[in-house]
């Protein structure tokens, strides 16, 4: 059984809009003896390889940089972030569905990628994705300022 996260696709304006109300900072990356800054709201997952994480972004491309997950982990807002199992970390701003099945838990991400969930962190994870809808739902609900226009 499939359980679809949100009634709509996010556009990246809403994405934006998202991004400024979880404060999503840049994330400075170390990257050939330099370091770039990158948009979190355009990191889709994160993939624990040893020593190495290796970025999934929203357009495609990926980076390796030579930090280990555990320490990007607590570089990102947890808000928005969570660690379904020791080798992934995913955007739930890119959450598709989630997927429970009798022996293994999965999510869907919009870029086609399948991730497990660990049966450990299963509960847990459930509860953060929980806690971030109804974040969204209360972000959707706040009346927006009219704008004024001064002639």
């Amino acid at each position: 059984m499939k359980a679809p996260l949100f009634a709509r696709p996010l556009t990246n304006v809403h994405l934006e809009q998202i991004a400024d109300q979880f404060a999503m900072s840049d994330l400075t990356l170390p990257f050939w003896g330099c370091r770039k800054k990158m948009p979190m709201r355009l990191i889709v997952r994160l993939e624990g390889e040893g020593n190495y994480t290796v970025f999934h972004f929203s357009d495609g491309s990926q980076l390796m940089v030579s930090l280990t997950l555990k320490k990007m982990e607590s570089r990102l807002s947890p808000r928005v972030f969570v660690r379904p199992h020791k080798k992934s970390i995913i955007n739930l701003l890119y959450l598709e569905s989630v997927n429970p099945d009798r022996q293994q838990m999965s999510v869907s991400l919009v870029n086609g990628d399948r991730i497990e969930v660990s049966r450990r962190k299963a509960s847990r994870f459930i509860k953060q994705v929980r806690g971030f809808q109804q974040e969204l739902m209360d972000i959707d609900a706040k009346p927006t300022a009219p704008i004024v226009v001064v002639a």
